[in-house]
């Protein structure tokens, strides 16, 4: 069921100002029991998925383990008010996890202040309606990356399907360690650990093949049918619940044949604002040095943030039926990690896999991410000390259950059919990401700018030879154009053996230029002015045709059409414009030098 939309401002309204920025004005004064009884079940079915990923992620951060539950409540009650979509849930994520892993350098105090730095980004991005940005970033990188991430998250998890300690975290150091280190592998952490991914990949399995239970069923059938779906939505809370009974039942046997998590401090963070240095043996490292330690990071994590969230809200929206407003959500994300960070959060981002559960468990409002958020501090308040018997391979079989579906094998191959331009990006985005996240990300960000540089300073131009040289740019003309086209016309006119009595150029695809275009265009007039050759416009769009007269170009002419300008062969401009190659005025468009 969709959130409500807005009812028409009137005087028993609140203002649309308010209503614009604070969503829950829109759904709340129409909230029913009905959708309270939906939002608890999906909040509690989300609570179950979030706690043992929280753990499990902050493994892959790289930070202590309660840090994953610290980041995983206040992005539910802070997207309740302000976000759009009512299904996405914030916080912990594996990209993320990975991301805070590679610039906070496993340091709570770094990755607190980063939490704190991205939502000021954040909020100021959308304050200032710059969510377009994110348009920058093509589709070939974000699958590169988090392809590439997959395998990096997956592979790290490995060291505690195999018991191993003390494995560095550098891809290929990780792998190369590994390797050598195979002969320490402990056999109870890799049946445990292969026993849970078999659990994981059963269960997932499982749902994707239960039938849905109709109304008109017995009453026993659609209770089983509640049972299996539960199990199998939260079958990563089943699987870490029955791994930690096992570690629980051989410690009192007096053996432990399994690594385990180990202790994690119990009770509520402490609402503080997050350091802003750090002390250290060797003396206090101030604000502004660890700003430069975490350095594109601070465009990286924000960034990356924000396109996982805004594409996921998009995603669920549009097959949910309702609407996003992505600058809201920039404001909601920067809210929610400025916030977090005053409970000890690291970056937090919107979740692919359990907003998947909060949408297929029927959720209605926001609100269900209020049942979350209190099903963790539950956690934390409560059940800390129990968190101790979960073996370690049991949360990695979590995570790499979570971002094995993250590797997409189809995308090169569709990429090499449709566009194998793109599939550069790609792949220097999947390669360099195993070096360092963050040299993938912008070795991809930036060939793509490249490749769409080189598109906008090379239009496609097509030039059709005869008593009349037809020249027809196939898109918009940009400073970086000019240049091209004016070679495409000379090298045509100096190269030809019987020169064109004149030149037009069908201007139909070109919806904007600037000025370095117009000075380019006056320069060209003047060059087949030399030549004893007329150049005509036609097809003019009017936002072009006024940016040219206003220009007042000398021996500028123009025509309806290009079968009107041949016709006329440039002899009589349209609309009582000066006689062709006639001075009207001398253009103030070029530079001093250049007025012959």
């Amino acid at each position: 069921m969709p959130v409500p939309e807005p009812r028409q401002c009137g005087q028993s309204c609140p203002c649309p100002g308010l209503r614009t920025r604070l969503p829950v004005l829109r759904w709340l004064p129409r909230y029913s029991l009905a959708w309270l009884q939906l939002d608890v079940i999906a909040g509690l079915t989300v609570g179950l998925t979030v706690v043992p990923q929280a753990l499990a992620y902050a493994e892959v951060a790289g930070l202590p383990l309660q840090y994953g539950l610290y980041s995983s409540f206040m992005g539910c009650f802070v997207y309740c008010f302000l976000g759009t979509a009512k299904d996405v849930t914030l916080g912990p994520t594996a990209i993320m996890s990975l991301l805070v892993s590679s610039y906070a350098f496993h340091e709570p105090v770094y990755a607190v202040l980063l939490a704190f730095l991205s939502g000021c980004i954040q909020l100021t991005m959308g304050l200032l309606h710059l969510g377009f940005l994110l348009d920058f970033i093509s589709c070939p990188v974000i699958k590169g990356f988090t392809s590439a991430a997959s395998i990096t998250i997956s592979f790290n998890q490995i060291k505690n399907i195999l018991g191993l300690q003390g494995i560095p975290r550098q891809f290929f150091l990780q792998v190369y360690e590994t390797l050598r280190r195979i002969g320490e592998t402990r056999a109870g952490d890799v049946i445990l650990g292969l026993a849970c991914l078999a659990a994981l990949a059963g269960l997932r399995a499982m749902k994707g093949r239960l039938p849905r239970a109709a109304p008109a069923e017995p009453l026993a059938a659609r209770v089983s049918y509640l049972i299996v779906w539960t199990s199998t939505t939260a079958r990563n809370a089943l699987v870490v619940l029955f791994a930690g009974l096992v570690a629980y039942s051989f410690q009192v046997m007096g053996s432990q044949p399994l690594t385990l998590t180990g202790s994690i401090p119990q009770g509520l963070p402490a609402f503080q604002p997050p350091r802003f240095s750090m002390a250290t043996p060797n003396g206090t490292i101030p604000f502004r040095s660890m700003v430069e330690d975490i350095g594109v990071g601070l465009a990286v994590v924000p960034l990356m943030g924000l396109l996982e969230t805004v594409a996921i809200a998009k995603a669920f929206a549009s097959q949910n039926d309702y609407r996003i407003d992505p600058n809201q959500e920039l404001l909601a994300m920067g809210f929610a990690n400025i916030l977090g960070s005053f409970v000890s959060s690291y970056p937090i981002t919107g979740s692919f896999g359990r907003t998947a559960v909060n949408a297929q468990s029927g959720v209605c409002t926001p609100a269900g991410g209020l049942v979350t958020g209190a099903l963790v501090l539950l956690s934390l308040a409560y059940l800390t000390s129990l968190f101790y018997y979960i073996p370690k391979a049991a949360l990695a079989a979590v995570i790499i259950s979570a971002v094995v579906p993250m590797f997409d094998a189809g995308i090169f191959r569709t990429l090499w059919r449709v566009k194998r331009l793109d599939l550069v990006a790609l792949c220097v985005t999947f390669l360099l990401c195993f070096w360092e996240v963050q040299y993938g990300i912008v070795a991809g960000v930036l060939t793509s700018g490249i490749f769409l540089l080189y598109s906008i300073a090379r239009p496609p131009i097509k030039v059709s030879e005869g008593d009349v040289l037809l020249v027809q740019p196939g898109s918009s003309l940009h400073f970086p154009a000019i240049e091209c086209l004016r070679d495409a016309v000379c090298s045509r006119v100096l190269a030809a053996a019987s020169p064109p009595r004149s030149i037009i150029l069908d201007c139909r695809h070109i919806s904007s230029i600037d000025y370095t275009v117009v000075v380019g265009l006056a320069e060209l007039l003047q060059e087949l002015r030399k030549q004893g050759l007329s150049l005509a416009f036609c097809s003019l769009q009017d936002p072009v045709l006024q940016v040219l007269l206003s220009a007042e170009l000398e021996g500028f002419q123009y025509f309806p059409s290009w079968e009107e300008a041949e016709r006329c062969g440039g002899a009589e401009p349209e609309g009582g414009r000066s006689p062709p190659f006639t001075s009207t005025s001398e253009t103030s468009l070029l530079p001093a030098g250049l007025i012959q």
